[in-house]
This record gives C-alpha cells, structure tokens and sequence, in this order.
C-alpha cells in the first residue's frame, strides 16, 4: 500500500494499538512485530463489519531518513470471515498487504508536497503526500488496521458460486398485449344513424 491507496480513517475507532516514537528509531533501523488478541480482533470485526477475523498480524521496518523522514516498509495479513454475497454461505478469505510509505512531522508535510517541475520548467507532477508523524509517534496499530480495512473484500464470494433467479411459472398470459383481448369493438346500436357528411 502506498499513500495515494490508503483510507482516511481518523473518525473510525482504532482499537489495535501499537505506537514506535520516532526519537528512540535507531539509526540502523528498528523491525517491530505485532498481532492482534482476540479481543482487539474482536472489536475490529464489529467496525468492519466481518463474520470474524481468525488472526490479524503485522511486520513493520522503519528506518530513518534525511530531513526528519521515516521510511516505512512491511506486510499486514489476516483471515476474515465473511457471508458469500450469493450464496449466503461463510467463506474465509486471506488478506495479505504489503506497505511502503513515508513519515515526516506533521507540521512539515506541505514541504513534501510541492509539484515537482518538468523539463520545460512548467509544474509537473506533485508528489505523494507522506503519513503525518504525530507528536514525534508513528501509529502501527492504526497504520495495520487502515491496511487491513483496505484489503476486505466488500463482496466476498465463493470461487464456485453461481447467482441462480428465483424459477417462476411462465403464465401464458402475462405479456404485453394481454390487456388488448379485454378490449371489445362495439357496432354502432341500432337506430342510431351515423353524422352526415356536408
């Protein structure tokens, strides 16, 4: 998952908490492990509105950089249970993500955004915006559960199923012009006589 692909979740609930201050990131790296109790699991297959969720995990290098930047590599994977949206059958689907994304300060993120320019010296392309580095703490457990909402099919299906109409009987007179047969052309009554022509 790069920036560009990942949902704004600040208003949802995070209850998988897992945070790495920036300040204690060695210079040569820190890998950071982590998986979700059963609880944790729990409250977020209540948010995401999933069957279950069998196991949440996540692997995490964050490894400084220049100007304040910490670059963030790794993988969330997980099992959900979910309904077949055709057969209403409970599937399981395996949920394997990889992340690559950058932090910086959170006061310093337009710096890192400026369009870059073309060869022709007319705006280009602006940059990815990076994560925001929240009062000097990188959220993991934030960051996991935005990744793992992301990947969740929202129409889960079985590889075999196969949407079949509800049979009905084909009645012989439902089509368009059944109502035409109730239709009578009356004769003009006797000793009626028709208008004259001038």
């Amino acid at each position: 998952m790069t920036a560009k692909d990942r949902p704004d979740t600040n208003t949802i609930p995070n209850p998988w908490i897992s945070r790495a201050t920036v300040a204690q990131i060695p210079e040569t790296g820190l890998h950071r492990d982590i998986e979700a109790d059963e609880s944790v699991r729990m409250a977020l297959a209540k948010i995401a509105g999933v069957r279950d969720i069998a196991y949440a995990r996540a692997s995490f290098d964050l490894m400084p950089e220049r100007d304040e930047r910490v670059h963030v590599q790794g993988r969330v994977s997980a099992r959900v249970g979910q309904t077949c949206v055709v057969s209403l059958d409970p599937i399981e689907n395996d949920i394997v993500e990889d992340i690559d994304l950058v932090f910086v300060p959170e006061g310093r993120i337009r710096e890192f955004v400026v369009p870059v320019d073309d060869e022709d010296g007319v705006g280009g392309e602006v940059p990815e915006a990076p994560e925001p580095i929240v009062n000097g703490v990188i959220d993991l457990g934030r960051l996991a559960t935005d990744v793992l909402f992301l990947g969740i099919d929202p129409y889960p299906r079985k590889p075999d199923a196969v949407f079949v109409p509800p049979a009905s009987a084909k009645d012989p007179e439902d089509h368009p012009f059944a109502a035409l047969k109730d239709l009578k052309i009356h004769p003009t009554p006797p000793g009626k006589k028709k208008p004259a022509r001038d």
